[in-house]
C-alpha cells in the first residue's frame, strides 16, 4: 500500500493533521470482509445483539406498514436502506474499536459510540436522509409514471412487477436511477462516518476524505460497494433474519476498510 493523497487539516484548538489516503488493491475488500467475520467471532454476543436490534426494528416497521395500509412503501424503503446503512453500522465500529484496544466490548460500545461526536454524525445523518428522501420521491414518480396513481393490491402489484412490461420497465429504470443515487451516498459516507466517530473533524471533511478514497481506489471501492449491496440483499431476502449476522459483520469490515484507507498524523509529529 502506498500513501497517495494528503491534506492538512487544522482547528484552532488542536494541532494540524495530515490526512493520507492509501491506495489499495482489488484483494482488499475480501480481506476486510474476512476481518469483519473475525471481529464477529471475537465479540459474537454483543455483535449479534446489535444486529438483532435492527432486525427487530425492521420487522416492526414492516408490520406497522401493513397494519396502517402503507405496504406499498416497503419496496422503496427496503431499497433505500442502502442510504442509511452506514449510519446503522456505527455500533459495529464501536465494537471493533474496543477489540483493537484490548477491551471486551459492551452495550455502551455498541449503542453509545456515537456520543462523543454526536453533532457531526447528526449532520452526516442529515446528508444521508437527503439521499433517502430523494430516492423515495424518485420511486413515487416512477410508480406514477408506470402504474398511475391508483394503488393495486399487494398480490397484483408484486405480480405485475415481474410479469408486465410496465413492471419490468419500472424495475429497470428504478434499478439504474437508484444505483446512481446509492453509489453517490456510498461515495460520501464509506469512510466518512467511521472517520467522524474516530476523529475530531467536521462532517464536510469526512465527506471529502470519503470521496477522495473512492476516487483514488475506484475499482476496489466499486467491488466493496457490490459486496455490501449483495450481502444486504441476501439478508433482506431471509425476511431480515440474516441481517442479524450480516449487518454487524459488514460494520466490522467497514471499520477495517476505514483504518486501511485513511491515516491521520499530527503535522507537529511529522516535523520531528
Amino acid at each position: 500500500m502506498n500513501p497517495t493523497t494528503t491534506k492538512t487539516h487544522a482547528h484552532a484548538d488542536m494541532p494540524n493533521v495530515k490526512i493520507t489516503i492509501n491506495k489499495v488493491g482489488m484483494d482488499r475488500p475480501r480481506a476486510w470482509l474476512a476481518a469483519g467475520v473475525e471481529d464477529f467471532r471475537r465479540a459474537t454476543a454483543i455483535s449479534l445483539a446489535y444486529g438483532m436490534f435492527w432486525v427487530g426494528l425492521s420487522i416492526a416497521i414492516t408490520m406497522g406498514a401493513f397494519t396502517l395500509g402503507y405496504w406499498y412503501w416497503l419496496l422503496p424503503m427496503i431499497a433505500g436502506f442502502m442510504f442509511i446503512g452506514p449510519l446503522v453500522a456505527v455500533g459495529s465500529y464501536g465494537i471493533s474499536r474496543a477489540l483493537e484496544r484490548g477491551r471486551v466490548p459492551n452495550l455502551g460500545d455498541a449503542f453509545g459510540s456515537w456520543k462523543p461526536h454526536a453533532g457531526q454524525l447528526a449532520m452526516m445523518g442529515v446528508m444521508m436522509m437527503i439521499f433517502f428522501l430523494a430516492w423515495i420521491r424518485l420511486a413515487t414518480l416512477l410508480f406514477a409514471l408506470f402504474f398511475g396513481f391508483e394503488v393495486p393490491s399487494p398480490a397484483t402489484l408484486y405480480t405485475a412487477l415481474v410479469t408486465t412490461p410496465e413492471g419490468l420497465g419500472m424495475l429497470a429504470v428504478g434499478t439504474v436511477a437508484g444505483g446512481i443515487l446509492a453509489f453517490g451516498a456510498f461515495a460520501i459516507s464509506v469512510v466518512a462516518i467511521p472517520t467522524l466517530m474516530d476523529q475530531d473533524l467536521t462532517f464536510m471533511e469526512g465527506i471529502e476524505a470519503s470521496v477522495r478514497c473512492v476516487a483514488r481506489n475506484f475499482r476496489p471501492m466499486l467491488l466493496w460497494a457490490a459486496i455490501l449491496t449483495g450481502c444486504v440483499l441476501v439478508g433482506v431476502m431471509t425476511f431480515y433474519i440474516g441481517l442479524a449476522l450480516i449487518l454487524p459483520v459488514l460494520g466490522h469490515a467497514s471499520w477495517h476498510a476505514y483504518e486501511e484507507l485513511v491515516r491521520f498524523e499530527p503535522v507537529e509529529q511529522l516535523k520531528t
